[in-house]
């Protein structure tokens, strides 16, 4: 399967860009607005896996090109910048299927916010934002980005997964159970996609406000 890590140059495409590299045989390839921008940092990603003895081949590519022949288009760009790159890439989505980390939130001096669109959540923004028939599925984003992409740690996390679509759902669940540590749980419809939103920042403030607690991650028991 091809990935497609648009904006994968930064915190969270990073970690997913290395972890999928190191633990699966999955073609990876990291998209930014800037091509040398994305190649760079493919041939980082390629270069710390080559030090731990996995012969990656992850490649970077503009954000058309990189979305044009993938199999799932992962959107790992702030919410303010999800809508702009939906519409870049709009023209080469077909057959693919468009997953949504992102979290809109605020800070302010008590901590962060959670702070959804009108339209109710940032999954949501992304279903609206897409082509009709691409299916939009919300996933990865209570993830800790410094954890994930520090190979030496064990995660132990789970993954709340939302969609409409059960065939685009069924992929990203597996997708995410690929990665060693994580466990991808249904979580419903796109409707649900804010109650799984919010719980980032509520991970951020306890890690900020806990010592120790700076890797946070979701586990339900």
């Amino acid at each position: 399967m091809q990935i497609a890590l648009l904006g994968g140059t930064g915190d969270i495409g990073e970690g997913l860009a290395l972890r999928w590299g190191h633990d699966t045989d999955h073609d990876i390839v990291v998209g930014s607005r800037e091509a040398e921008k994305a190649e760079g940092k493919a041939d980082e990603y390629n270069a710390e896996l080559a030090d731990r003895g996995v012969d990656a081949a992850i490649a970077g590519r503009e954000n058309p090109e990189a979305a044009a022949d993938a199999d799932v288009v992962v959107l790992s760009v702030p919410a303010y910048y999800l809508a702009d790159t939906i519409d870049a890439v709009a023209g080469n989505l077909d057959g693919s299927v468009l997953v949504s980390p992102a979290v809109g939130m605020k800070r302010d001096g008590a901590g962060m916010h959670y702070n959804p669109p009108g339209v109710g959540s940032v999954t949501q923004l992304a279903a609206k934002s897409a082509p009709d028939d691409v299916p939009v599925v919300g996933a990865f984003h209570n993830l800790a980005a410094g954890r994930l992409a520090d190979l030496d740690a064990d995660l132990e996390w789970d993954v709340p997964v939302v969609a409409d679509d059960a065939d685009a759902k069924s992929t990203v669940l597996d997708l995410a159970e690929d990665i060693d540590g994580l466990r991808a749980l249904d979580a419903g419809g796109l409707s649900n996609a804010a109650e799984v939103e919010s719980l980032t920042p509520l991970l951020i403030n306890v890690a900020a406000n806990n010592d120790g607690l700076h890797d946070l991650g979701v586990k339900f028991w």
